[in-house]
């Protein structure tokens, strides 16, 4: 009992040296970068409000959210709070500046997060042509993978292709090249992550895990996890040469060895330093490797972010 007891108090103790580390370094260095006073007067359709013509896929700072489908996953107030990682649903996320998810199902094509569940796949699909038909020119990347430990939904291709199929662009490297107004009317990069069916190859209407890559670590700690994303990120080809989305999450994530199990004041320990994450990648010499930035529990803040660094992009502004 005495060797527990001390363990938990050196994780706590390290959790709040961490925790000041990044106050310390925002305090220290700010959260002004270019673009950082951009607020898009739009979020629903930001897109379209940096002209079409002008935004190429490799120049986007895509906002993203982490395990996306969960708002309404396991029991309330019993087991949603080990699980849930955003309050929205897809659709509301989409209309606040979302354009990444992270979709995760089971063999029987039901969301899940670990052995929890929530609702079935059409849901997700039918907020997701919501979105679509109330807007004209937004593009999404929609990751969709099947979860650790499960198997994959059995012709989850064919259905996924009748359900999008008019949206989908096509796996092809050049589109990494390409404006939105040269993707249109296509405007859903499917990648498509099965356990063990076959990977999508070229040409196909859905792209494959080599083309959506991360770094993630698991782990509680806010600046090992901030230190972690930068040093991943340092290792990556500029997004204008590479032929893949890369991911850098910000977000932390609850040990089962810590007393704090619940997913929201975990991760809000580092959801606040967004803004400062961009910051230091310009101050590090990495900011032309961002590409994909995800968070929990997302708010219009971190899509401004976002959105204000593409727009500075798709200006010259750096």
């Amino acid at each position: 009992m005495g060797s527990l007891f001390s363990k938990q108090f050196e994780r706590r103790k390290n959790i709040k040296a961490e925790k000041k580390t990044l106050c310390d370094l925002n305090e220290n260095c700010g959260e002004s970068y270019p673009g950082s006073d951009y607020r898009p007067a739009d979020r629903k359709n930001w897109m379209a409000g940096l002209g079409v013509d002008k935004v190429y896929i490799n120049k986007i700072v895509w906002p993203g959210t982490h395990d996306s489908a969960t708002n309404k996953i396991g029991i309330p107030f019993i087991t949603r709070p080990f699980a849930q990682c955003q309050s929205l649903s897809v659709y509301q996320q989409l209309v606040k500046g979302t354009r990444v998810l992270d979709i995760r199902v089971n063999e029987n094509r039901r969301v899940c997060h670990g052995v929890l569940t929530t609702y079935g796949i059409d849901v997700v699909i039918g907020d997701i042509k919501k979105f679509l038909s109330e807007t004209q020119s937004e593009v999404i990347i929609l990751e969709i993978r099947t979860e650790f430990g499960h198997q994959d939904p059995p012709e989850f291709e064919k259905y996924l292709e009748e359900q999008l199929g008019e949206y989908l662009i096509h796996q092809d490297e050049h589109v990494f090249g390409k404006t939105i107004a040269e993707l249109l009317p296509k405007r859903i990069i499917c990648v498509w992550k099965p356990n063990k069916s076959p990977r999508p190859q070229s040409g196909s209407p859905f792209w494959n895990a080599g083309h959506l890559k991360d770094n993630w670590i698991d782990t509680d700690l806010p600046s090992t996890k901030f230190d972690s994303n930068l040093k991943h990120l340092l290792e990556q080809p500029p997004a204008s040469s590479r032929k893949f989305f890369y991911r850098v999450e910000n977000t932390v994530t609850p040990q089962p060895d810590n007393p704090i199990v619940c997913v929201k004041p975990v991760t809000n320990r580092i959801h606040g330093y967004a803004r400062l994450f961009i910051t230091q990648c310009f101050t590090k010499g990495c900011a032309d490797r961002l590409q994909i930035f995800s968070t929990d529990f997302i708010d219009e803040d971190f899509v401004d972010a976002c959105v204000g660094l593409t727009q500075a992009r798709v200006e010259g502004a750096c």
